[in-house]
């Protein structure tokens, strides 16, 4: 038929016209290439993480890792879950992603340190509203770094792009950490007695705690600016508060064959709530303050909030991030370990018995 030509051109413009109209996954707010070249600018971060028992690559359904029992007759398997709160928020004032990952290995790393766990792996999952190739891959930069710091292979991820539920340019991070430790070996607390020796060891800020205080403070209440140079800091308000976490692997790694009664990971609720957590019925921790001194930053929050010491005590670190609580025997052993692989140590207080409190701050 003469019409055959047209009738087929008609019939594939209109084809045309309703593939145009066919909403893509792009169009949604989802764009899959971008998350591919994501990976891609990932990959080497990654896998500088590596060690021997990683048994598989980047890209596959799941993580596998050979685990090491060596000297292990009981292996017990730990883990560790977290996120690093509203310092985000602080990285999206600065535009500044590349120490938030360590913060994220440190928080689950460092909990499970306290039960005696030697770190094996980790896992990370960054949600977003829009995913940036680069940005992607400079927080999981922070992320490797965090794990060679923490002794763990970066063997598993997951990146998602969720159109609508972030804000522009923000994302939100969780981890999970897992190790292993011997049944015989486990660290519990239940050991402690009165006048065992109580060491610090020191943070390198404010870490991963207090955040939603501190932006009120600074950002809300006196109206700063993270670019705020503060003679008493050294460096800026922004830098000062971005510091990421300390993570302990190596001094917890130099103790691991020693007499550790008890380990303390000082994090959300400062002192009064994590230092119970190890202490058995009727005991207390009292703490000297003048054995240590705290980064500036402490007494800067302190000062500018005009805030009670209780109330610091009960928020932050105040400049010790964890603590090992050991007899008085072994305190001299345990401080020439720490300070053996480079690490900083001192006796910050001991155990006491109380019913009525479980911390005392004394000078």
């Amino acid at each position: 038929s003469t019409l055959f030509p047209y009738t087929t051109l008609f019939r594939s413009a209109l084809a045309l016209k309703i593939m145009a109209d066919k909403l893509t996954y792009k169009e949604a707010g989802v764009d899959t290439k971008e998350g591919e070249r994501a990976v891609k600018l990932m990959k080497d971060h990654v896998k500088r993480t590596f060690n021997e028992n990683v048994l598989t690559d980047i890209g596959g359904f799941g993580g596998l890792f050979s685990l090491p029992l060596e000297d292990i007759d009981e292996p017990v398997l730990v883990s560790g879950t977290d996120g690093v709160g509203t310092k985000l928020k602080l990285a999206f004032m600065m535009d500044k992603h590349d120490t938030v990952g360590i913060d994220l290995v440190a928080m689950c790393v460092n909990d499970i340190l306290c039960q005696g766990a030697t770190p094996l792996f980790f896992l990370d999952y960054i949600a977003t509203g829009k995913v940036s190739a680069e940005k992607i891959a400079e927080i999981v930069s922070g992320v490797a770094e965090g794990c060679k710091q923490g002794y763990s292979a970066l063997i598993g991820g997951e990146t998602a792009e969720m159109p609508g539920f972030y804000g522009d340019g923000e994302y939100d991070m969780a981890g999970f950490a897992v190790g292993v430790v011997d049944k015989k070996k486990i660290i519990t607390g239940a050991e402690i007695e009165e006048g065992d020796v109580i060491i610090g060891l020191p943070s390198t800020g404010i870490h991963s705690n207090g955040y939603s205080l501190v932006r009120k403070l600074f950002f809300e209440n006196l109206g700063l600016e993270p670019d705020k140079y503060v003679e008493e800091l050294g460096e800026t308000l922004g830098e000062a508060l971005l510091n990421p976490t300390k993570i302990y692997a190596k001094a917890c790694g130099a103790v691991k064959y020693l007499s550790v009664k008890g380990i303390v990971h000082v994090t959300g609720g400062g002192f009064y709530e994590n230092v119970p957590r190890i202490l058995p019925e009727d005991m207390a921790a009292a703490f000297d303050v003048s054995s240590w001194e705290a980064p500036p930053i402490f007494d800067y929050i302190q000062k500018s909030g005009d805030i009670e010491e209780s109330e610091m005590f009960s928020t932050f670190n105040m400049g010790i991030g964890m603590m090992m609580v050991v007899s008085p025997e072994e305190a001299g052993t345990v401080l020439n370990a720490v300070r053996g692989v480079g690490e900083q140590a001192y006796i910050i207080g001991q155990i006491i018995e109380m019913e009525d409190e479980r911390v005392v701050i004394g000078e």
